[in-house]
């Protein structure tokens, strides 16, 4: 299986240019968003609300997901400050989009008194969908690929010489890890909506924390294949780090909510 990016930009009108990579995030939201207002139902939330929440999610991660990617190079965006709001060039990061989506829509949940846990379950359960859809923006921006491999590797992904980073001139083709995260983050998604949210509708918060749990597996089973420069602590790259926190934060999430729901039964 062999896979080329045709290019990073899908149509021009004029000055007016539409990238591939805006189209799938956009594609991304507009598949999550639709599902979560099929789910609102089963939670006992008004549909209207549901996709205002996850619109002000979207929007928070967009944030979020930008200001942690532009941290973690700012020696390069120190240099290039007019590139910092240009997210349709690529660069969004998800450990911190799930920090503004989660920051914004708990706002929005404070303010039309929602019950807060309930709706990051809902939320959790579609979010990688729109994870695995625009996962697919990198491979237009050929951008996030990952260690080479021999023209005869069974899937493999060619990278044009003016995407190969300085060390990797001579090699051809890469693992497609855009394509390893996408088919993961689909099988999560799968996994969510239907074995773990029937199932843990009574343990408000277990559904989201499930969601962290599995897709920081997913970052930490495709990070180590990549070959992209992100900042590194201890000759650890960044994501990886993040990984594992946020692993280590939801699977204690995970125990306080089963142990909590357990003494309020109890009670």
């Amino acid at each position: 299986m062999y896979f080329e990016s045709p290019g990073s930009v899908l149509l021009k009108f004029g000055p007016v240019v539409i990238h591939w990579y805006g189209l799938m995030i956009a594609l991304g939201c507009v598949s999550a968003i639709t599902t979560a207002a099929r789910l609102s139902k089963n939670f006992d939330f008004d549909q209207e609300k549901v996709i205002n929440c996850a619109l002000f999610c979207f929007l928070g991660g967009v944030i979020g997901a930008r200001i942690y990617y532009v941290c973690l190079k700012a020696d390069y965006f120190a240099k290039h400050l007019l590139e910092i709001p240009a997210t349709w060039l690529g660069g969004l990061s998800i450990h911190g989009g799930l920090v503004g989506a989660t920051i914004l829509g708990g706002l929005y949940c404070r303010n039309e008194k929602l019950r807060f846990w309930s709706m990051c379950d809902l939320l959790a359960t579609i979010t990688p969908l729109a994870q695995a859809i625009g996962r697919w923006g990198n491979f237009f921006n050929s951008e996030l690929y990952g260690l080479p491999v021999p023209e005869s590797f069974p899937v493999k992904l060619f990278i044009a010489p003016e995407y190969r980073l300085p060390s990797y001139r001579s090699a051809a083709f890469y693992h497609p890890t855009f394509l390893y995260e996408s088919v993961l983050d689909l099988a999560l998604f799968l996994l969510l909506l239907k074995l773990v949210l029937p199932r843990a509708k009574n343990y408000p918060g277990l559904t989201f924390m499930t969601y962290l749990s599995g897709y920081s597996i997913i970052r930490l089973i495709v990070e180590p294949l990549r070959v992209d420069s992100f900042a590194s602590f201890g000759g650890i790259q960044s994501p990886i780090i993040a990984s594992a926190l946020m692993l280590a934060v939801a699977l204690i999430g995970a125990a306080i909510v089963v142990v909590r729901h357990h003494r309020m039964a109890k009670a």
